[in-house]
């Protein structure tokens, strides 16, 4: 069974694309999910993420609170490399058992959904790359749609990743999510049956 990655910038719809090909019949593996799994309380994640920045980033039911975390990491590039060196393991942990779970299932492909894939040095965990495309522009108004965020803030989160123009060169196929959704979804559908349909593996 092929693994494939799916990558592309924040917010340019990998989730809209993941949803269509889940429909299509692929198994979805959601690194964020997994990231917000790796560091629930009683996690060893968790545990080092409050002892680097402190109770302040907990919510009253001792979760993370996301954004306020995401304030301090978005705001200062040392931050988010600690943090990144408590979660990022600790999510490959969790996605290989996903991967190898998948692989002994009868689908025909399972999608690896990770916006960091090529940033984390994930790359050699899937045995392809799919990229979800939107310009820089289309990415800032719809994150500061999305999250109620400020140009800046929104601009910040961009800085923390490959810019797409770049990131768009990783990949064998790449799905240009500017339009509709009628559009993405006849270009997901058609690489589908171009790539997936016709190479059974």
């Amino acid at each position: 069974m092929q693994v494939i990655g799916l990558t592309g910038g924040i917010a340019s719809g990998k989730s809209t694309v993941a949803r269509i090909l889940e429909r299509l019949g692929a198994v979805v593996i959601d690194a964020d999910l997994l990231s917000r799994e790796a560091v629930l309380p009683g996690t060893p994640a968790h545990d080092a993420i409050v002892a680097e920045f402190g109770p302040e980033i907990l919510l009253q039911d001792a979760t993370i609170d996301r954004k306020a975390l995401g304030r301090i990491i978005f705001a200062s590039t040392e931050a988010r490399r600690r943090l990144e060196a408590i979660t990022h393991p600790a999510i490959a942990r969790l996605a290989e058992e996903r991967i190898a779970e998948a692989r002994r299932s009868d689908a025909p492909v399972t999608f690896y959904v990770a916006p960091l894939l090529i940033e984390a040095g994930a790359a050699n965990r899937v045995d392809d790359i799919w990229v979800v495309y939107a310009d820089r522009e289309t990415q800032i108004a719809r994150l500061t749609e999305r999250d109620h965020i400020r140009r800046e803030e929104a601009e910040q989160r961009l800085a923390a990743q490959i810019p797409m123009e770049e990131k768009a060169a990783y990949g064998s196929a790449v799905i240009d999510n500017r339009g509709t959704p009628e559009e993405t979804e006849r270009q997901v559908t058609a690489l589908w049956k171009e790539k997936i349909e016709k190479n059974p593996w």
